[in-house]
């Protein structure tokens, strides 16, 4: 649909939109998102402005519809891109014509944000890529998802309007795959488990996130991959994508993340002499996306080749397996050399690809109890 033309339908009617949703019983903003094919957040934004009326009144995003109601859509008109490209290097892992992938290096931002109006990820996008100017938000063009600026890895980036709408929602559904790879002080107690603990804004330092028992649900699997002199190396999937999640969740766990300004402690002070320099001096949290699965799209949309890049195997979506596109960034030199002067032995070797997990029975849960808050639990993985 056109950002900037206003349609209507009747819920489970004739002239409902083929791409729409349930016939009836689901939250207006989950309906009109798939109606639409646009991200649920940008729905939700509409209708916090009376753009989206439901049987003729305004309505509230977690209103359920019925059959035979009536949705009135009245887009704004589309924003104009007024960030000034600046031309600059890209680690691109993969290009296609619907989308990017690139290896973020820490200390670069994602999109321009307090504090910062020039010399992010977005303006180097848009000097090599200028097409991405208009899709998505103003202001983040092709941001489907983000890294903290301390954080390295892969991120994938949208070239065109379809493909923004296709990874948007695979990335809010969690049909993706995101593992990362962490060093963090000490070693939990299980080898493998997975932190279930609500997220929210901590009460009094605005800018922290916290546990709390209101926030909103949030998971991360953990695996430790190897463990010396004080510190482990952890495998880490995120089942949520909360702000600043993974570094809240091992704070919780005991374990904090090496080098985090905010979430980190000097635990540096009581492991053996020669790890205490480089572990003091790690000058950002010890956090890497190092893979990222998508379902793989129609090659229509993504080119010639586009569908099977980075390793696509199962085969068609809609009729057996879910095709995956595997992306990996691989290890930077900073936490290689972190580990090898902290644990006096060279990084360790890393598993292969397995094939990628449907999103877990609590990832589920936790999307459908939307901004509510859960229970912080915290389990044994299945192994």
């Amino acid at each position: 649909m056109s950002a900037a033309r206003a349609r209507s339908w009747t819920v489970g009617g004739p002239d409902a939109p083929a791409s729409g949703g349930a016939a009836g019983g689901e939250r207006l903003d989950r309906h009109v998102a798939a109606a639409c094919q646009l991200p649920r957040n940008q729905v939700q934004q509409w209708i916090r402005a009376g753009r989206v009326r439901l049987n003729g009144r305004p309505a509230k995003a977690a209103e359920l519809v019925a059959p035979g109601d009536l949705v009135e859509c009245d887009p704004p008109p589309p924003t104009v891109e007024t960030l000034v490209p600046e031309p600059g290097d890209l680690a691109v892992i993969h290009e296609d014509a619907a989308m990017v992938v690139l290896d973020k290096p820490a200390g670069l931002t994602v999109h321009p944000g307090a504090g910062r109006a020039t010399g992010t990820l977005v303006h180097l996008l848009l000097a090599r890529y200028p097409e991405m100017a208009g899709v998505g938000g103003p202001g983040r063009p092709g941001i489907v998802h983000r890294l903290d600026r301390g954080t390295s890895g892969v991120m994938a980036v949208a070239r065109t309007a379809t493909s923004y709408q296709r990874l948007s929602r695979a990335f809010a559904g969690r049909a993706v795959v995101k593992r990362y790879l962490g060093i963090v002080y000490g070693r939990p107690a299980a080898g493998a488990g997975v932190v279930d603990a609500p997220i929210g804004r901590h009460r009094e330092r605005r800018k922290e996130m916290t546990v709390r028992p209101d926030g909103r649900p949030a998971q991360t699997g953990y695996r430790v991959l190897a463990s010396r002199s004080g510190i482990s190396l952890l495998q880490l999937d995120l089942a949520t994508g909360r702000t600043h999640q993974i570094r809240v969740h091992l704070k919780s766990l005991g374990h904090p993340l090496v080098g985090d300004p905010v979430y980190g402690e000097a635990r540096w002070r009581g492991l053996p002499r020669q790890a205490q320099a480089p572990l003091r001096d790690f000058p950002r949290p010890a956090l890497h996306a190092w893979r990222l699965a998508l379902p793989a799209p129609a090659r229509a949309e993504s080119g010639a080749g586009g569908a099977e890049a980075g390793g696509g195997d199962g085969g068609d979506a809609a009729a057996g397996p879910v095709a995956w596109q595997r992306f990996e960034a691989p290890v930077p030199a900073d936490l290689r050399r972190l580990w090898q002067e902290a644990a006096g032995e060279p990084f360790p070797p890393l598993p292969g690809w397995e094939d990628p997990p449907p999103p877990a029975p609590a990832a589920t849960a936790a999307r459908a109890a939307g901004d509510r808050g859960g229970r912080e639990t915290r389990r044994p993985a299945r192994r």
